[in-house]
């Protein structure tokens, strides 16, 4: 069967369009930030024009890259999660948003949720382990909601909490804090879930653990990282 162009009616190019999403998901700036941007670079179009692009692409995008990765994630051995949960503000409302993070740093899912009750919790860890199957520790805050949708599933034995455990979840939320200023934040909690879950598959795949890495060995997954990019949804 052969795979169809989502490009096919635009008359763009689609290195254009990649480009576009890109810099408005992965980089904190607004629509007309990017506009400005391309216009530097001889391309004009207008800050709607990205939008409907973000909207209609920004999601396929994010599905292909984390389809890639899905089976590579499930071969580790002794995996580990770190879940938290932050506030947001949508339309004067608190709202919050959880976040899976593995041991390695990489954003497993991110959900958004009116409550942060066991119902909320529940449901989020069996989205998560339905994608990616059932990890070997859960590192978690002290909220009550894990230990009690935990166990429902079966499995609070593999949770553990402490004071510093948890930082790699709590300082997952950074890159998304930067974005929502950038954007004003947001007024409609779908919005919302669409939004983290594309620039959580886009983080994934250009964050490279700078500080932890060679010179070379960064160019070279850079380079990578964008020639990869530039082929998504490549009919």
């Amino acid at each position: 069967m052969t795979k169809r162009d989502p490009f096919k009616y635009f008359k763009t190019s689609p290195e254009i369009i990649r480009l576009a999403v890109m810099m408005y998901v992965r980089f904190p700036l607004s629509l007309r930030n990017v506009e400005d941007l391309l216009h530097e670079r001889g391309i004009d179009i207008s800050h709607e024009t990205i939008r409907f692009w973000w909207n209609r692409f920004g999601p396929l995008f994010a599905s292909e890259i984390r389809k890639r990765r899905v089976q590579k994630l499930q071969s580790y051995s002794n995996w580990q999660w770190h879940l938290d949960e932050v506030f947001v503000k949508i339309n004067g409302e608190t709202h919050y948003l959880w976040r899976a993070v593995d041991h390695e740093g990489e954003v497993l899912e991110t959900y958004v949720t009116k409550r942060r009750d066991r119902k909320a919790a529940l449901k989020f860890l069996r989205k998560i382990m339905k994608r990616y199957g059932p990890p070997h520790i859960i590192v978690t805050d002290k909220l009550r909601s894990y230990g009690a949708a935990m166990k429902v599933i079966g499995n609070a034995e593999r949770q553990e909490t402490g004071r510093w455990l948890n930082n790699r979840g709590e300082n997952s939320h950074q890159p998304f804090r930067r974005r929502e200023r950038a954007m004003h934040r947001f007024r409609r909690m779908g919005t919302l879930q669409k939004f983290v879950s594309a620039h959580a598959s886009v983080f994934n795949h250009f964050n490279q653990e700078r500080s932890l890495s060679k010179r070379d060995h960064f160019k070279a997954a850079r380079i990578a990282a964008l020639a990869e990019w530039r082929g998504l949804c490549a009919a």
